[in-house]
């Protein structure tokens, strides 16, 4: 499934021949980045009715007066706005399929990511992925811990009165911490503590579990005083670093874009790297982007101005979310030029994160 964001309304749409030449204009600057005049477009349409180049001009200028196309100078032939990418996602491709050479490049990298178990090694591969496949910033976006179900926690005294925290999420993601221990425990301790957390939170998120715990050592202080104040400590200092997390976010390929024509305004440029370097910003657009449709496996493509931070306003960006086990939602994503290859790369953004929702099932029933 796929979500296109806000359409834009317009007084006058393209007809079948109107729409013929809009695609003809997309399709040859995409493929150039050069405005597209009336002659290519021709040869582009050679397959349509014979239209004479008055008819073909005539059509291109009507498209300009209704905004879908642009002339960037006087001469020049046209290029497509962002509301003229719109139409065409929206109306002129068709169900997205990939091409042969990336479903094989995706299938050689299928067996690395399934192989690997640490989450941040993961990510990386997924961002440095879909960068290598579409010579764009490939984006992988992982849920917040505190969103995530505990399955099993582990505690281990080290010297000095610190402990070795093992936090194993669904599906099968595994955190190391290190704590300090406000006072001094023995293991035997420790473990009576894990054997709680265990039988009695298994499966709910880390904020759910400070909450309840915190209830509960106001409502049972008399019998369980000693154990749950030990384990609410242990939890105080093993969550409070995951609860702080808003997502984590992993970048590969911000330096194609120096190679793309479409960014050779430097102040433009500087400002896209910026944001692309700040990972706050970024956790913050994806959300907005996965809170505009919370359906499952809907592909977001945002274009140009209808992207909320004013750097991506000359980007066009393509995510799609995959699912937890547990429901949390994560996200991989394109950014690129607004004239973007969209047909493939949305499947292959949807395909990616497919792979990896499957991989995240598969763990979750071998927790």
């Amino acid at each position: 499934m796929v979500s296109m964001g806000h359409r834009q309304p317009s007084r006058w749409l393209p007809d079948a021949r109107a729409q013929a030449i809009l695609a003809a204009i997309v399709r040859e600057h995409i493929a150039t980045g050069e405005p597209v005049g009336s002659r290519t477009v021709s040869e582009r349409c050679a397959g349509e009715a014979r239209w004479s180049p008055a008819t073909i001009r005539n059509v291109m200028a009507e498209l300009e007066e209704a905004g879908f196309v642009e002339q960037p100078h006087t001469s020049a032939g046209r290029i497509p706005t962002d509301k003229g990418y719109r139409f065409y996602v929206d109306h002129m491709i068709s169900e997205a399929r990939l091409p042969k050479g990336d479903r094989l490049a995706i299938r050689r990298a299928i067996t690395r990511l399934q192989d690997e178990e640490d989450p941040e090694r993961l990510m990386e591969r997924v961002s440095h992925l879909l960068s290598e496949l579409t010579n764009n910033v490939g984006i992988a976006f992982s849920p917040p811990m505190a969103d995530n179900r505990l399955q099993h926690v582990e505690f281990v005294k080290l010297a000095d009165e610190r402990a070795l925290v093992v936090l194993v999420f669904a599906p099968n993601i595994i955190q190391h911490r290190l704590i300090r221990l406000d006072e001094p425990m023995a293991q035997e301790e420790l473990d009576r503590a894990a054997r709680y957390l265990n039988a009695e939170f298994k499966g709910r998120s880390l904020v759910a579990i400070r909450a309840e715990l915190m209830r509960r050592l106001r409502e049972e202080e008399a019998l369980y005083n000693k154990l749950l104040r030990q384990v609410a400590l242990l939890c105080e200092r093993s969550f409070a670093e995951a609860e702080k997390e808003r997502g984590e976010v992993y970048v590969d390929g911000a330096s194609n874009i120096l190679t793309k024509p479409d960014f050779s305004d430097l102040e433009t440029l500087r400002e896209l790297l910026r944001t692309l370097e700040e990972r706050s910003r970024l956790v913050r657009i994806i959300n907005e982007c996965l809170a505009r449709d919370p359906c499952a496996n809907a592909v977001q493509i945002m274009i140009g101005r209808e992207n909320l931070a004013p750097a991506l306003r000359n980007c066009s960006m393509i995510t799609a979310p995959y699912r937890i086990a547990d429901g949390s939602f994560g996200a991989l994503g394109v950014v690129g030029p607004m004239r973007i290859e969209y047909e493939r790369v949305i499947a292959l953004v949807n395909h990616v994160a497919r792979i990896l929702e499957q991989k995240f099932s598969a763990a979750s029933v071998a927790v």
